[in-house]
């Protein structure tokens, strides 16, 4: 039986300030736009350019913030260059932190908060030379 992971949904408090977060400081495109006005929602699917896994930002019409909890941690991606997308996201100035590395190894990842206060990982791509 073939299974395979779809998407991910995070609830926001403003669309515009999300798609810009997305777009600006990572390579989102959005793949699809679903408005239901009379139903007080929209719903926007992003993807990373050559991947099928969406991240579904949900628009609930006056709704928001949103509590996160402290259940969830984060999504995480992969990036070629770690170190320019550290910047990147530094000098965008979204929350970012330090470089960061498991115990005993070299930096390897990162987190960026979003606008809404979600988290993402930005690891170095295993595969990147």
């Amino acid at each position: 039986m073939s299974q395979r992971l779809l998407h991910a949904c995070y609830r926001i408090e403003d669309l515009d300030a999300s798609l810009k977060f997305y777009t600006e400081v990572f390579d989102f495109e959005i793949s699809r736009k679903r408005e239901f006005p009379d139903d007080g929602f929209d719903l926007v699917y992003l993807l990373l350019p050559g991947d099928n896994f969406e991240l579904e930002l949900t628009y609930n019409y006056g709704e928001g913030p949103y509590e996160i909890g402290n259940g969830f941690s984060h999504l995480a991606i992969s990036v070629d260059d770690l170190e320019e997308y550290h910047q990147k996201c530094v000098d965008s100035g979204y929350e970012t932190t330090d470089l960061k590395g498991l115990p005993g190894h070299d930096p390897s990842y990162f987190f960026v908060t979003d606008p809404d206060g979600y988290r993402l990982e930005v690891m170095r791509d295993k595969n990147a030379s």
